[in-house]
């Protein structure tokens, strides 16, 4: 069977605790943008054109994980290309989003505990984190959200819009349709290709979102038995300190 048609096998959430755990040996590798990349790679900061605050207007990414994604593209099919909605992502961003989903549960689950809470908004958006030991993915620069779109920029149907928080959100959600319409035979295959390029190359799955990839981070460890991560919280180097770097060099 060609690797691109393979089925979507449905696989249990993450042991949090234990990824967690996982040791990170830090390599370094900076932030690059890909706002400069070319067909069939595209990128489209979906954060920012829907206005999230402090959202970036280009999407970064840690240097191999712009490699891979590049990787993962080609093997597309003739007219089909890789668009980056999210990369790296600002701690304030990781907070807007997760305060908004948790008030949303709070409002439509208010006989939960907060442990229950937590779990529901966990299943879509990770804590805010910054620590050493337990970065939030997209902190790290190694979480990316993608899709897929045909060679004039529209969007392949995926079954639900990106961050979608519905039950068919989960990867192989439409996997378990005995006989599904043409519509829904579109998003099987539609999922598969793009989850099929993108392991392929070395990526793992979130599995409740179908748009969610990792390499490098605690997640990719975790879900691919590694024994540790090489990327932990990484972040911008602002002009400011990168001149006061230059300059103290200069006069050494």
């Amino acid at each position: 069977m060609n690797f691109l048609s393979q089925a979507i096998l449905a696989q249990p959430e993450p042991n949090w605790p234990q990824l967690h755990s996982l040791p990170i040996a830090e390599s370094d590798e900076p932030l690059v943008p890909l706002g400069l990349v070319t067909a069939p790679l595209r990128v489209y900061p979906a954060y920012f054109h829907l206005g999230v605050p402090g959202a970036l207007s280009d999407c970064y990414v840690r240097r191999s994980v712009s490699a891979q994604l590049h990787k993962a593209a080609r093997l597309l099919p003739a007219g089909i290309e890789l668009v980056v909605l999210d990369g790296w992502r600002p701690l304030m961003v990781q907070q807007y989003l997760f305060n908004t989903l948790s008030a949303a549960m709070r409002e439509h689950h208010a006989g939960d505990s907060e442990a229950e809470l937590l779990a529901r908004t966990r299943h879509f958006v990770a804590p805010p984190s910054s620590s050493p030991e337990a970065p939030s993915p997209h902190l790290t620069g190694g979480s990316v959200d993608v899709t897929l779109c045909d060679g004039e920029g529209n969007q392949l149907d995926m079954g639900t819009e990106f961050d979608d928080i519905s039950p068919w959100s989960y990867s192989a959600a439409f996997e378990a349709i005995g006989k599904p319409s043409p519509r829904e035979a579109d998003v099987i295959e539609n999922r598969r290709l793009l989850h099929s390029v993108m392991t392929h190359v070395g990526f793992t799955n979130l599995a409740s979102e179908w748009w969610h990839f990792d390499y490098g981070n605690q997640s990719w460890a975790w879900h691919s038995n590694a024994a540790e991560a090489k990327f932990g919280a990484a972040s911008l180097v602002p002009l400011e300190q990168r001149w006061l770097r230059q300059v103290a060099n200069l006069v050494q």
